[in-house]
């Protein structure tokens, strides 16, 4: 049995699974459960069982639905998981309405987020997004009062700017920088992946596979019903020219004898010690062959033919987050 390596998250930080278990995908981010809940809590506790302790949550998950979720998995067991969770975002019928990152909003959701997990302290509390409604000094200087407080161990943040990491842990010690990764979505290559390394930051790398692209499980068209059509680069020949360049992957992994979505998630890994895969999993069966990815090496060719063949850019069309 593969054992998960651990890493620190940050300079001297908690020491954390090198893979982390998104659990959004236990839940409708617009409103219900979309799974079987005894399930998806049976793959949070195998997760645990296996070694991941990272499990990473947002308030507006299932509208809170996901925090129970996650509290009723780790019920009995607090000091085996590692509770990361993401505020700010509201929701309402299906669609996002925008951030509310007030200093007195965030001072609830806490309070919520604590009952609803079942916890006194949430390791990780991170705003999913900063826009310009609400200073950064306050934002940040919220969760530095909640950790101060004792109802937070660690400051993270989610989908920012290199200048707003700079500018957050001027602040106060950021621990983790959480954003979107992947073959397809290189773009944070350039500036902020070199300042949270330079800072000293930890990377949880989400959407490894770009929203089901690297998959090669993909055909084009998609069905007229497909959400993946809001987005451009899953458009005509948008999607035609990209499954194109799928390919390579898909023959690579064959040659390797792993799937092209293990291969995804083995590129991310092996981009830094500092940075994790974390990985939407809601069935007991996608433990094994996610937990595999982690074992898988790059000899320089492979890797040079995948950087060269996905270079940043190379993916038509807008990242996962764009129209």
């Amino acid at each position: 049995m593969t054992t998960i390596k651990k890493i620190a998250l940050g300079q001297n930080g908690p020491m954390v699974s090198k893979l982390g278990l998104g659990c959004m995908r236990m839940s409708s981010v617009w409103g219900g459960p979309t799974n079987d809940e005894n399930e998806s809590i049976a793959t949070i506790q195998q997760a645990l069982d296996s070694g991941i302790n990272f499990l990473n949550t947002g308030d507006f998950y299932g509208s809170g639905h996901n925090e129970l979720l996650v509290g009723k998995a780790i019920k009995g067991r607090r000091d085996d998981a590692f509770i990361s969770v993401k505020f700010g975002g509201i929701f309402y019928n299906g669609r996002m309405l925008g951030l509310d990152l007030r200093p007195i909003a965030i001072k609830n959701f806490i309070n919520y987020s604590l009952v609803r997990l079942g916890v006194d302290t949430i390791d990780l509390y991170q705003p999913c997004r900063l826009d310009n409604s609400v200073p950064v000094e306050d934002v940040i200087g919220t969760v530095a009062d909640l950790i101060k407080d004792g109802k937070v161990r660690h400051l993270g943040v989610s989908e920012i700017t290199a200048d707003q990491l700079r500018k957050a842990n001027s602040i106060h010690p950021v621990a983790a920088l959480e954003i979107g990764y992947s073959l397809a979505d290189r773009q944070i290559e350039s500036e902020l992946l070199p300042a949270a390394k330079e800072l000293g930051i930890g990377v949880v790398a989400f959407a490894n596979t770009a929203e089901g692209l690297l998959t090669g499980d993909m055909k084009a068209p998609l069905p007229a019903n497909d959400y993946h059509l809001h987005f451009s680069r899953f458009q005509g020949e948008n999607l035609v020219k990209n499954l194109e360049k799928v390919e390579v992957l898909k023959q690579m992994a064959a040659e390797k004898g792993c799937t092209p979505t293990q291969l995804a998630i083995a590129w991310v890994n092996v981009q830094g010690e500092h940075i994790m895969p974390l990985v939407s999993m809601s069935r007991r069966s996608r433990l094994p062959e996610n937990i595999a990815a982690m074992e898988i090496s790059f000899t320089l060719a492979e890797l040079n033919i995948l950087n060269t063949h996905f270079s940043p850019g190379a993916i038509l069309g807008g990242t996962y987050l764009q129209r």
